[in-house]
């Protein structure tokens, strides 16, 4: 009598076969972090403990001597700095702009999908373009900002001096700011207009019919019920903010002497001529980012929301 092939199979691997299925179709994914993510960071770490020289030719163990190393550079204190007011000021500045221009293309008006499609250009335009645009323009000789500043009276050649935009530190940063919140833009009014579509609209309805105003019905209804969306959008924009280098790095190469430079840029520059040094700021600005994903996760309950 011949067996079933159910029969020959057996049942322990029947019941761990339900188990061990969905590593088939996750275990690319999985191979893909660990190759693309994990060990890189793994010998970014290891790098931040060792002796390497220019040529990249590892000459020892340097303990924490990197770090150290790091901390007595006379420029960080000011890179710390400005990485904070370069992230705060252009997050804040780009949500701010965003929940306005998502409540303008919530409401009907002729054009609207015009003016969405239009919003799309600085996303899909590279950032190094871009920057790249954005410093002809600001070019101090024959830059079209001058050129139209000197037309409108603006600047004048009394004294033949040109204003150099980027040339200066606190004009540079900006400018770099304008860029970013330019760039940054699209992703934050469609994360926000997502939210806001998602607002049925009998809540307003209902507001409106007991008497509320458009400033109490934004603050009790809009701002709450978007919360996620700002949430999300915000956390996305502080990573993307934070890590930024193609901006900095075409506008002004992190200078004059660091005065523009945030922890990315300054630590491409140490990556030149000091790797062990430029491996321990890149383990902490890793950590920085693991720090605000971890206040990401605390601030949205994600435990709560799983369960």
């Amino acid at each position: 009598m011949t067996t079933t092939s159910h029969q020959r199979i057996p049942k322990s691997r029947l019941r761990l076969w339900p188990q061990l299925e969905p590593l088939v179709w996750i275990g690319p994914a999985i191979l893909l972090i660990g190759i693309v993510v994990i060990w890189p960071v793994i010998v970014m770490i290891q790098s931040s403990f060792q002796s390497i020289s220019p040529d990249g030719f590892v000459l020892g163990n340097a303990g924490s001597a990197n770090f150290r190393s790091l901390f007595s550079e006379p420029a960080l204190a000011g890179v710390l700095l400005r990485t904070a007011i370069w992230v705060i000021g252009v997050v804040a500045i780009t949500m701010l702009i965003s929940l306005a221009l998502a409540q303008l293309f919530n409401a009907k008006f002729p054009g609207r999908r015009i003016a969405r499609w239009a919003l799309i250009v600085p996303w899909a335009s590279s950032v190094m373009m871009t920057s790249l645009i954005f410093r002809w323009a600001l070019n101090s000789n024959n830059g079209v900002v001058n050129v139209i500043l000197h037309k409108l009276g603006v600047l004048t050649a009394y004294n033949s001096v040109q204003a150099d935009w980027l040339g200066r530190p606190g004009t540079a940063l900006a400018w770099m700011m304008v860029v970013a919140v330019f760039v940054s833009l699209p992703f934050s009014t469609y994360a926000l207009l997502s939210g806001l579509q998602s607002i049925p609209d009998e809540v307003y309805e209902a507001a409106h019919i007991d008497g509320a105003g458009w400033w109490h019905r934004f603050r009790s209804i809009t701002l709450p019920l978007l919360r996620p969306a700002i949430v999300v959008a915000a956390l996305i924009n502080v990573i993307n903010v934070f890590n930024s280098f193609p901006i900095i790095w075409e506008m002004t190469r992190g200078g004059p002497a660091y005065t523009t430079s945030t922890t990315t840029t300054f630590m491409y520059t140490l990556k030149q001529s000091f790797i062990g040094e430029s491996a321990a700021l890149s383990v902490i600005n890793f950590s920085i980012v693991i720090v605000i994903v971890l206040i990401f996760l605390r601030v949205t309950r994600w435990k709560d929301q799983v369960k």
